[in-house]
């Protein structure tokens, strides 16, 4: 099993941050990738948060993912199937910090078994290095102020 964790300070309250975190269609803007979202979220859930499903696009890779569950604090979206990797699970945990709760502490953790034939240790690098690169993406999103959410401009 590959385990990779990041850690990101945003400079935004865990709400905001969940609620971008689930605009699929505009994911591109933080993760190598495109969205396409194929299903909304259930009745009476958070928008874009759970039974939403989402098709990501790497490149000639494709595949679905499923929102699990989906809260201010939390969001979990599994792989549906087994490709490209098996057993998939992305946790991710926003925790408010200060006295203010103006800064969020992003905590996202993936799980999941890669292919028999690629080593390990170049699937976590890779998909570490993108995730990673995504999370500075989000904080620099907010830190310059490009956030519309809730915001009166």
């Amino acid at each position: 099993m590959i385990t990779i964790e990041v850690t990101q300070k945003v400079l935004a309250p865990a709400e905001k941050v969940s609620q971008v975190l689930l605009e699929h269609l505009q994911l591109d803007r933080f993760f190598n990738a495109k969205f396409k979202l194929l299903k909304i979220q259930n009745s009476g859930e958070l928008i874009g948060g759970k039974g939403a499903i989402r098709q990501v696009s790497i490149g000639k890779i494709v595949f679905e993912e499923e929102i699990i569950s989906a809260s201010n604090e939390h969001i979990c979206y599994r792989i549906v199937g087994n490709w490209p990797v098996t057993d998939h699970q992305g946790d991710i945990q926003l925790t408010s910090l200060g006295v203010d709760n103006q800064t969020t502490q992003l905590d996202y953790v993936i799980k999941f078994n890669g292919p028999k034939w690629l080593p390990s240790f170049l699937l976590k690098f890779f998909v570490g290095s993108d995730i990673s690169k995504a999370m500075k993406k989000l904080a620099q999103h907010f830190a310059s102020g490009h956030s519309s959410i809730g915001n009166c401009a």
